[in-house]
């Protein structure tokens, strides 16, 4: 009997039966860690959000500044971040359920469509350190939309909401193609114009110049929008 017990003590300690490690990040994850600037589209609630790798039942461990409860009740109920799967970067519970799920737009910079919270958005310190983003109020008002040089139509934005943006109309005469598009309302997200269709993927302009934006990331013709004065 005490040379069983001795043989089961030598196997336990046995590098065979000592617990897995756990696997490394990779290199999408790791890219994550550290401190991001987590808000509302708008930007007039912002708090921090710091990612570590650091394993917890839900995931990997991810805390909030203080008083990000208050701004975004949800966050209460994250106990993890899960990444990559299918790359998207998903805050759940203590259960595994998903809470927020951000897709990158671009780089360092994620989004997360949210039901009764609008847009949420993840964005790294160099992405935030950057110039500021306009305002939505900045952008209302009449657009030419051209391809190439050639106008293929006028775009209004307007500040009546919509969906989880804005709403946007298009002035007789435009280019057929343009209203088959059926464009149906607009939005801005960190720094670049959306302009979501009813179906398929929506059209994503950056500024390249003050009041002219060109739509990314770009076709055989460049499109551009250009403010009418």
């Amino acid at each position: 009997m005490i040379r069983l017990c001795s043989c089961l003590v030598f196997l336990l300690a046995t590098p065979a039966f000592a617990q897995a490690p756990q696997p490394a990040l990779g290199d999408s994850a790791k890219s994550l860690l550290g401190s991001w600037e987590f808000s509302n589209a708008d930007r007039d609630k912002i708090c921090t959000a710091t990612f570590a790798d650091k394993k917890t039942a839900a995931g990997l461990a991810v805390t909030f500044n203080k008083d990000c409860d208050k701004l975004f009740p949800i966050v209460a109920d994250v106990a993890g971040w899960v990444f990559p799967e299918n790359d998207l970067l998903r805050l759940v519970d203590s259960g595994g359920r998903t809470l927020i799920e951000f897709s990158e737009v671009e780089d360092g910079i994620y989004e997360a469509p949210t039901p009764g919270l609008g847009v949420l958005f993840l964005q790294n310190a160099a992405s935030a350190a950057g110039t500021p983003a306009k305002l939505p109020d900045q952008m209302a008002g009449d657009w030419t939309m051209k391809r190439g040089d050639t106008a293929v139509c006028t775009a209004s934005l307007s500040m009546t909401p919509a969906a989880d943006g804005f709403s946007v109309a298009f002035k007789p005469g435009c280019d057929p193609a343009i209203v088959r598009t059926n464009f149906t309302h607009w939005r801005l997200d960190r720094g670049i114009l959306v302009l979501n269709v009813a179906r398929g993927a929506p059209w994503r302009f950056e500024e390249i110049e003050n009041d002219v934006w060109r739509r990314v990331p770009e076709g055989a013709s460049e499109i551009t929008l250009t403010r009418q004065q």
